[in-house]
């Protein structure tokens, strides 16, 4: 009987060994394969935001490498592409704009889980639109009722661009 036992796995031990072969194509590297290697360009995947004590929080989310970031305040929004102006309720606005990155994966699905257009109710905060996703470049606008004083910096793991905005003086949260 004992015997028996032996050759069952030791048969089993060959079938497995040979379906384990079986799986790994010859010239098999250790190389990763495209689907599984990360994507070049940067994918921005989200916007979110919260209100503190005494600021308001407004974080994008990125997959891949942090792409360079650029801030500036203008007097509207405008969509990318259509140049329409964006109709996002405010008086004073910020263009957040990365660049090379994508809201998109390669073939052209949106990866951006953010709000696209929408009206915010904090103390600074007003609105945030995604304003562009367009020939590498990825725009993010946000609405105020006064001019921003603002701050700006990374956290990693994972990517985030986070932008505080100070209360309103006079304000209270």
């Amino acid at each position: 009987m004992h015997h028996r036992h032996t050759l069952a796995a030791v048969a089993a031990g060959i079938l497995l060994t040979a379906g384990i072969g079986a799986t790994i194509p010859a010239g098999a590297t250790n190389a990763p394969s495209p689907s599984s290697s990360t994507q070049a360009t940067p994918l921005v995947v989200n916007a979110r935001w919260g209100g503190h004590a005494t600021f308001d929080r407004l974080v994008i989310d990125v997959r891949g490498a942090m792409p360079p970031v650029t801030v500036r305040q203008v007097g509207a929004l405008y969509h990318d592409g259509s140049g329409q102006r964006v109709p996002l309720a405010g008086r004073q606005f910020l263009e957040i704009r990365l660049s090379p990155a994508a809201a998109h994966d390669d073939a052209g699905k949106s990866v951006y889980q953010g709000p696209r257009l929408l009206k915010i109710h904090l103390p600074a905060l007003k609105g945030v639109a995604l304003t562009g996703d367009f020939e590498g470049v990825v725009t993010i606008g946000a609405a105020f009722d006064t001019k921003p004083v603002y701050k700006t910096f990374r956290l990693h793991s994972p990517e985030r661009f986070v932008v505080d905005i100070a209360h309103p003086v006079g304000c209270r949260a």
